[in-house]
């Protein structure tokens, strides 16, 4: 073969070659833009959860997308798997306090809540001057049976939070769980006087009030913040307790916090 078809014949394998290698050069998947998970925070979980998923994959070291993705899946109700995420941010920053919270939500959520407490003490300990650990370590020791220590974390938030919502509607809760109603009252109504609070304390009210035999106002809440549908099966089941506490205000009482 000559020399000039020898040179044709590589310049040819080498253009052939050059797709091929562009390909191999591409870029991979890229982390998302600080735009971008903002973005996604204002989702639906069952989109954080696939986007946050996503995200650990790419950057199994990244502690953001590794609670984002544990608070995603606690509210899809996938607990176990949540404080699995939790906890892999715990291997990676073990002074994590978010993370340390995510696990006890996670324990909280599944009724499990024994299984928590270590984690929350710690982060009580690692941010003495955050009321969330002690918040949580409220209902993290009233579900296990420990009221006395459970008074003792709110009344230590209190002081670190006076009047916060959160904290009055998880005492209050802890109180309709024991069959004190009455006593749970104020303190809703001053947790929904808060401008940080929830939908679901002003369900917890509407739920304490019809306990007490206030359904006229229990009512009035519920169709003003809920869809007639939600609101004729909130009342529906009011009328089937017969001013008798359940535990079915219990459970809400876990549900609404395990998100605080």
């Amino acid at each position: 073969m000559s020399r000039k078809l020898t040179l044709a014949a590589t310049a040819a394998l080498m253009l052939a070659s050059v797709p091929a290698m562009a390909q191999d050069a591409a870029p991979g998947p890229r982390a998302a833009t600080a735009q971008e998970r903002a973005a996604y925070d204002r989702a639906d979980p069952l989109a954080r959860s696939v986007f946050w998923s996503r995200e650990a994959e790419l950057n199994p070291n990244d502690p953001v997308a590794g609670v984002r993705l544990a608070q995603a899946l606690r509210e899809l109700g996938r607990h176990d798997r949540a404080a699995e995420a939790a906890q892999g941010v715990l291997m990676v920053q073990p002074g994590n306090v978010d993370a340390m919270l995510e696990v006890g939500r996670a324990h909280i959520a599944r009724g499990q809540a024994f299984y928590g407490i270590a984690t929350l003490e710690q982060a009580r300990d690692a941010a003495p001057d955050d009321w969330r650990p002690l918040s949580l370590l409220g209902v993290a020791y009233q579900q296990v049976r420990r009221p006395g220590d459970a008074q003792a974390a709110w009344t230590a938030a209190l002081r670190l939070s006076p009047e916060n919502p959160t904290v009055l509607s998880n005492m209050a809760m802890a109180m309709v769980s024991g069959g004190d109603s009455g006593g749970a009252e104020p303190l809703l109504r001053r947790a929904v006087a808060q401008p940080g609070a929830t939908l679901q304390m002003r369900q917890n009210l509407a739920l304490v009030l019809g306990l007490n035999g206030n359904r006229a106002e229990a009512e009035q809440i519920l169709r003003r913040h809920l869809p007639p549908e939600q609101a004729d099966r909130n009342l529906q089941w009011l009328g089937e307790q017969a001013g008798t506490p359940s535990n079915a205000s219990t459970q809400r009482t876990w549900e609404s916090l395990s998100g605080r």
